[in-house]
């Protein structure tokens, strides 16, 4: 392995909320947790920290040391039952809110960097099926190999069970490891059909069946996930070995506003002079990437919305909308209201009438 893939796996940038899930699916008390975070070089104070962010190293030390602290074989399968879409974000708001099968799958595509690092998804329309290919870039033993793949497989279809609204009989999954010695719980997790020592590791879904309509679909979430998705990614893209990259994961890992200066240097093991020293020399400082995060969030809930502008300060944690105002004031140099309807007036301009039109 390259030194770079080393470093890459240094970054703290996982959510921690999927190992504490671990945890309550192992049953586990406060005084259990440090079997589950052996060589991680994490406390349990740490840990239950909300905001801390773990990084891929971390993260598969973890899982490997619940499977040592698991009674059961099929613990990838049963961790997979509690990954709902709401433990994964604005991605998992994302895909639940897509108007069908085939553009959630694209979501998950597009966006699953931005929970899981070292995952990676391929999907390729081959005649009538369209086809998901699951790869990990990381160092994994057969067994965390196996029980990760389990729970990413149990995730696409519960989510593609939610959208087509009926279990996903028509599916085939590949799986490149040998067939386990408790393959016969399979049947009780996935509905279509499987096999085991694949080439590679996939699920198939018909294509008829990826544009059924989602009954639960709603467009106006849709556009806000998105946007807010987008913008994680492009944070995450630039600058991945920087401490700003860093910051900007934390903080967009969570509600945004919400994340202190403190608390930001305690997730990145640093003190609060050292996080600033090290922001200074890269161009930025907290309160910039903090304010610029605010100002894209608040601009978009206010083209892309029609929520009040009382109910988008409380989404961003101002709990006075009144310095909500003067802060987007500052960022924008017009009022919110004023911003909204520069928007709407823009957007309902034919194009012809705009200058320099060419």
């Amino acid at each position: 392995m390259s030194d770079a893939h080393y470093f890459a796996e240094d970054i703290a940038n996982i959510p921690s909320n999927y190992s504490r899930i671990i945890g309550r699916e192992l049953g586990l008390q406060i005084r259990d947790l440090p079997k589950l975070l052996k060589f991680t070089q994490l406390s349990p104070e740490q840990f239950l920290q909300e905001d801390i962010l773990l990084t891929t190293r971390q993260q598969i030390q973890i899982l490997n040391n619940a499977l040592q602290l698991s009674p059961h074989q099929d613990f990838g399968l049963r961790l997979g039952r509690h990954l709902t879409p709401a433990t994964h974000g604005a991605m998992g708001f994302l895909v639940n809110s897509s108007p069908n099968l085939m553009m959630a799958l694209q979501a998950f595509q597009s966006f699953v960097p931005t929970r899981m690092s070292f995952t990676r998804l391929n999907f390729q329309t081959k005649q009538d099926w369209v086809e998901c290919e699951i790869k990990f870039d990381a160092v994994l033993n057969a067994e965390v190999y196996r029980s990760l793949l389990e729970c990413c497989l149990m995730v696409f279809v519960a989510c593609a069970e939610f959208i087509i609204g009926r279990p996903l009989t028509e599916a085939h999954i590949d799986f490149s490891f040998a067939k386990p010695s408790y393959s016969h719980v399979y049947s009780d997790y996935f509905a279509g059909s499987y096999q085991f020592s694949a080439s590679h590791s996939s699920i198939k879904i018909p294509l008829d069946i990826c544009h059924i309509v989602n009954v639960s679909a709603n467009h106006e979430n849709y556009v806000l996930a998105m946007k807010q998705c987008e913008i994680m990614l492009s944070q995450l893209k630039s600058h991945k070995c920087s401490t700003t990259y860093q910051l900007q994961k934390m903080m967009l890992s969570q509600p945004l506003g919400t994340l202190s200066e403190e608390d930001a240097a305690a997730a990145l093991f640093i003190s609060k002079r050292t996080l600033a020293r090290r922001l200074e020399k890269e161009g930025s400082s907290y309160t910039d990437i903090r304010e610029k995060l605010l100002s894209e969030q608040a601009s978009s809930y206010l083209r892309d919305s029609q929520m009040s502008v009382e109910a988008i300060a409380l989404l961003l944690n101002y709990h006075d909308s009144a310095n909500f105002r003067r802060a987007f004031k500052r960022w924008r140099n017009l009022s919110p209201t004023q911003y909204r309807e520069q928007f709407t007036k823009e957007a309902s301009t034919p194009l012809s009438q705009h200058k320099n039109v060419l």
